[in-house]
C-alpha cells in the first residue's frame, strides 16, 4: 500500500457524529480529480467472473478498479470515495473483506453502500465506483 495520497488528504471525524465503522465520514483532498466508472465482475474478455459468488465478484471488481486507477496514474492510496451498489446488502461484509486488502483500513475512504433491485446484467451482484484525487 503506497502513501501517495497521504500528504493531500485530510480525514475528518465530525464532532457530534458516531464514528464511521470501516469508512471515513469526510475526506478532503486537493489534486487532480479522477472518476472511475462503476466496475463489475467482467474480465478482460467481457466474461462474468464469480457468478453467484459475491466474494469472487468483489475480487474481480477490485482488480478492475486497480487497473483503472493505474491507467490514470493512481492507486488505491488516492481513492477518497467509494460507492457500492449491491443487489443484496447482506453481501457487504464479503465485499468489505476484499476491499480491506486494497485500502489502508486505518484511513479508509469515504463510502456509500446502496442496495439496488438490479444491475445492468442479472449475473452481476455488485458494482463499485471510485473517486480519486491524484
Amino acid at each position: 500500500m503506497g502513501d501517495s495520497g497521504a500528504a493531500r488528504e485530510h480525514h475528518v471525524a465530525p464532532e457530534g457524529m458516531a464514528p464511521g465503522k470501516g469508512y471515513s465520514h469526510v475526506v478532503a483532498a486537493t489534486g487532480r480529480f479522477v472518476a472511475v466508472a462503476g466496475q463489475v465482475a467482467l474480465d478482460e474478455s467481457g466474461a462474468v467472473v464469480g457468478e453467484g459468488d459475491p466474494g469472487a465478484q468483489a475480487e474481480r471488481v477490485f482488480e478492475n478498479l486497480r487497473l483503472a486507477l493505474a491507467a490514470a496514474g493512481g492507486s488505491f492510496a488516492d481513492v477518497v470515495k467509494f460507492t457500492f451498489f449491491l443487489t443484496d446488502i447482506s453481501m457487504l461484509p464479503a465485499v468489505r473483506e476484499v476491499r480491506n486488502r486494497y485500502i489502508d483500513v486505518d484511513r479508509p475512504p469515504a463510502s456509500t453502500a446502496v442496495q439496488v433491485s438490479a444491475l445492468f446484467r442479472p449475473e452481476m451482484l455488485l458494482e463499485v465506483e471510485a473517486i480519486a484525487i491524484l
